[in-house]
């Protein structure tokens, strides 16, 4: 390893310093960035437990950054993990980024805090969407690249063909001459080892450390300039309240210090630091000073949010805010109104539910939440389905009662034409099932782009389609594909519309009255289509219990019971075989719905309900919908 000069002072003692100099030479900042399930998370185990983070007797959790409950069940990074590892004399700042693209805008913000990336790559399946995004955003913001081709270990690894496609993307970003010679390593994550010639198998992470420390640039800045601390995350404690995590560019600053947060409305507020934290493993570790090129935490800033600066008292220099690409999907989140609400929920009114969307803007720059007419309901707006869903999901833990409606895209007037989202989706077939993949898409406005065949009994197809024809599409592709298929997506570009895409083609069947399903109902009822509930459910007027096999919707009794006589007692009815009722998660049934239809959530039960639940009222509103489209 490169052996370097320290400073005992961690601020320089000359004044006359240059503007912009290296002022810890004994440290990297540096992001892992890749699309989701490369491997990131499993490598940052690795360098924790290879630094000497953990003792050799000590128990871990796999996956030790992600301490999100959804994190570890789902086996996906939602929230950007801060982390710090030394090696020889040099700390080492590591950020984990998400690899989904729906948590594209944790990538984007924490982007600011480096000087440099290790772009994580599938030595198998090479470069995908999200690649190809983390990757341009670091290139535009200038970021040193070490490539790492992970999973050698894999039996259909093929790191030549990947490392060509990796150069042809850098290529298709327009990467410099600088940003295009980068070092490549080899690394298999689970076993913990990296190499530089594939060739020769690696025996421990070092090379990768020792390729930090030499490609990776120092942080840079002026010690002795005015403070400029720009918020890249946040979280929160019970005893310090909001805590603010960010980079110092310029300046320094320590515990008492007298501060400004420039807000992003333009206002100034001034606040003191009561505590300030730097990064060692696993845990923050309370230090008195900081300087330029840190990463740190303050606490003691009551209201501070994500992309706002902090800085001197005296002479403000706020920091240009992060730039997020816009959200493109929305969703009308509303207080849940069906005839079982406030049944296992602590949080039912619409004061409650706005309360905790406004909380979720604090942290979360890709969303935005919209009022609609009705206070009782809020338009939220994100990156993808995945992303609400997620957010959905964590506010039924949290104990919230509410309803969604079905994913609309957002769209726009460009020169007076309308224009809507389009992704470039990635698709990793079996050959036998590309053709029906193909006919899918079709039917989904897609265009395909490219066809690839590794011959390995598998194709990858690339599409640019809408993103409204992606709705509702990933449960149809894992049923046509029998579970074997692989689909990622990312936005790619706002172009023309292009036409209607027809909706689910079935109705539904639908409770007509309040009551429990009995078995004798639904045994009837099985031919008529495909049941979501089993017997003993608990139902209401207008709440879906099943798709029906024809395309309109069927009001159905699903309380029927058996009428007993003395001739026939319930002690010698013959038994009765019930089909096993498909169980929607909270994605599928988002993905299920129509126009017309909705989801009640609350923390023990997703529900499918009709937004109109009395079959008249529902006939009423068809028929003004009808007139309306003939008028038009």
């Amino acid at each position: 390893m490169r052996s370097e000069n320290e400073s005992n002072d961690p601020v320089m003692a000359s004044t006359s310093h240059p503007l912009v100099s290296i002022v810890k030479p004994q440290r990297r900042n540096v992001a892992i960035i890749a699309h989701v399930d490369h491997g990131k998370t499993t490598l940052v185990d690795a360098l924790l437990h290879q630094s000497g983070v953990f003792r050799a007797n000590q128990q871990v959790a796999v996956r030790a950054l992600d301490n999100i409950d959804l994190e570890r069940e789902r086996g996906i990074t939602i929230m950007a993990k801060n982390t710090a590892v030394r090696y020889g004399d040099v700390t080492i700042n590591i950020v984990d980024t998400p690899g989904h693209a729906d948590f594209g805008g944790e990538v984007e913000r924490t982007l600011t805090m480096v000087d440099g990336v290790l772009l994580l790559v599938d030595a198998s399946e090479g470069p995908l969407p999200q690649t190809r995004f983390v990757l341009r955003k670091s290139l535009e913001r200038k970021l040193a690249p070490i490539v790492v081709v992970n999973k050698i270990d894999r039996h259909d690894a093929r790191p030549a063909e990947v490392l060509n496609e990796i150069y042809d993307l850098f290529i298709d970003l327009e990467a410099d001459d600088e940003q295009i010679d980068f070092p490549v390593l080899y690394t298999n994550s689970k076993a913990g080892t990296a190499t530089a010639d594939i060739r020769k198998p690696g025996q421990t992470l070092r090379p990768l450390f020792d390729a930090v420390i030499d490609h990776v640039p120092a942080p840079t800045g002026d010690p002795h300039a005015p403070l400029q601390l720009l918020v890249a995350n946040l979280d929160a404690s019970d005893y310090l309240g909001r805590i603010a995590i960010g980079r110092i560019f310029n300046g320094s600053v320590k515990v008492g210090d007298q501060v400004v947060v420039a807000k992003l409305d333009g206002e100034v507020q001034r606040t003191r630091v009561t505590k300030l934290y730097a990064f060692d493993g696993l845990r923050r570790a309370e230090i008195e000073q900081a300087v330029a090129g840190d990463i740190v935490c303050l606490a003691g800033i009551s209201d501070i949010t994500i992309g706002e600066t902090i800085t001197d008292c005296d002479v403000q220099t706020p920091i240009p805010p992060i730039h997020i690409d816009e959200p493109t999907v929305s969703m009308i989140f509303g207080v849940n109104t069906s005839p079982m609400s406030g049944r296992d929920g602590q949080h039912v009114t619409s004061r409650n539910l706005r309360d905790r969307l406004d909380r979720e803007l604090v942290g979360n720059v890709s969303i935005r939440v919209e009022d609609t007419d009705s206070a009782e309901q809020s338009v939220v707006i994100g990156r993808g389905e995945l992303q609400l869903s997620i957010l959905i999901e964590m506010m039924r833990r949290e104990g919230y009662e509410l309803q969604v409606s079905r994913p609309e895209v957002v769209t726009r007037t460009f020169n007076g034409q309308l224009v809507e989202p389009v992704e470039e989706l990635v698709v990793d077939v079996a050959e036998e099932f590309h053709g029906v993949v193909i006919a899918q898409l079709g039917r989904r406005r897609a265009t395909m782009t490219k066809m690839v065949d590794h011959g390995s009994g598998r194709v990858r197809l690339e599409f640019r389609v809408p993103t409204r024809g992606l709705i509702g599409f990933r449960s149809q592709f894992l049923t046509d594909t029998r579970g074997t298929g692989i689909m990622n997506h990312l936005f790619a570009a706002w172009e023309p519309w292009r036409g209607p895409i027809s909706a689910r083609p079935t109705g539904v069947l639908v409770a007509d009255r309040v009551g429990k399903a009995t078995a004798h109902a639904m045994y009837n009822l099985q031919e008529r289509g495909e049941l979501f509930i089993q017997p003993g459910t608990d139902v209401y007027e207008g709440m879906i219990i099943g798709e029906n096999s024809r395309p309109a919707d069927l009001d159905v009794n699903v309380t029927k019971e058996k009428k007993l006589t003395n001739m026939r007692k319930s002690t010698s009815e013959e038994a009765i075989r019930l089909v096993s009722p498909r169980r929607l998660n909270l994605e599928q049934a988002i993905e299920f719905i129509n126009e017309g239809e909705l989801v009640e959530i609350t923390p023990g039960s997703i529900r499918l309900r009709k937004r109109y639940l009395s079959a008249n009222e529902r006939r009423i509103r068809g028929g003004q919908r009808d007139k309306q489209k003939d008028t038009r």
